[in-house]
């Protein structure tokens, strides 16, 4: 396909003229909030109902060129995602509003605002492609004991850890500038390994409009998946570039693809486990698990394989004018 394991430098609206319809698994959208972020080339301050007018436009794209198999996310707060899913619902399938718990400092006179939404919908919700997925078990940090009183129903815990549900508490902004790039709204890469991993497959093809500084195509190599990412701003791209570069697809264990974060796994697909436990120290009964966390049978082996993913991005600094060579330009 046109633009497959690209980054195009360009106005969104225009760039999805290039893409056929029913030709994308999954979309991703993490817009500016038009809360006056500041941004490079772009003016976050619209009116109101301009905003909502242009959005509805790359969100009738966004499904146009969904195949009825794939599935579209869209990221923002809740004011704005209520005005999407109006319109979303007459054009797709609602599957689930997620709630992903960012809390941020008291700001007085209303409720203190905790979370991010993220829209989830289907081309065609018979047809659509989901994996369940599940996450660790949350413990205590000190005695390492399950946070969670199962009673009872402790021999049908499952070793990894829970399916995951429409609230996610486990996954955190990236809050350290260390981290960060030079940009206002950027995700953290293993959020966007959830969704992947959710509702793709190998080899699938994940777009996303407001790529920033490559935070989905980053997830989607990691993943062996492909991707197409649009972006308007120059510098942001080139950010991108440098990062996509130097990733690897071999975000796996053995032959599962999985999401790895701070030393542990973050994302496993479900249908996945029975292949997957192989590679871990199991307790001998479940009613162990709630005092006993599974390990890796060779946790040095795996540790040195996620070593770059556990380290950070990295980053093989180019000149701007090498940068600029690879750029991808279109004056559709």
């Amino acid at each position: 396909m046109k633009f497959e394991n690209e980054v195009i430098q360009g106005d969104c609206l225009k760039l999805f003229r290039n893409i056929p319809d029913d030709s994308v698994d999954v979309t991703f959208a993490d817009p500016p909030f038009n809360l006056k972020k500041k941004y490079n080339n772009y003016s976050d301050t619209k009116k109101f109902q301009d905003y909502l007018v242009w959005c509805k436009q790359w969100i009738s794209e966004m499904v146009r060129v969904t195949k009825p198999t794939g599935s579209i996310f869209i990221h923002n707060i809740p004011k704005w995602l209520t005005f999407y899913a109006t319109y979303l619902n007459e054009i797709a399938a609602f599957k689930h509003w997620i709630s992903w718990d960012a809390p941020t400092a008291p700001m007085g006179k209303s409720l203190q605002p905790s979370h991010y939404g993220i829209l989830y919908y289907a081309k065609n919700v018979k047809q659509n492609k989901y994996n369940e997925i599940r996450y660790p078990h949350k413990r205590c940090r000190k005695c390492g004991y399950l946070l969670k009183d199962y009673g009872g129903k402790k021999a049908s815990l499952h070793p990894f850890g829970p399916l995951v549900s429409d609230v996610w508490t486990d996954i955190h902004r990236i809050k350290h500038n260390k981290y960060r790039d030079h940009h206002p709204c950027q995700l953290p890469i293993h959020l966007l390994e959830r969704i992947i991993l959710m509702s793709t497959d190998e080899g699938d093809i994940v777009l996303d409009p407001f790529l920033g500084t490559g935070t989905t195509a980053i997830a989607a190599k990691r993943l062996g998946r492909n991707y197409i990412g649009f972006e308007l701003d120059e510098n942001y791209i080139v950010i991108s570039q440098d990062k996509i570069t130097i990733e690897k697809s071999n975000s796996k264990i053995g032959n599962i693809w999985v999401s790895f974060f701070s030393n542990y796994l973050a994302t496993i697909r479900n249908t996945d486990w029975e292949e997957l436990s192989n590679h871990f120290l199991l307790p001998p009964n479940n009613k162990a698990i709630d005092r006993s966390k599974i390990d890796f049978k060779e946790r040095k082996k795996v540790l040195k394989q996620f070593e770059f993913i556990i380290n950070g991005n990295g980053s093989k600094k180019k000149s701007r004018d090498q940068i600029n060579v690879e750029l991808k330009f279109c004056d559709c």
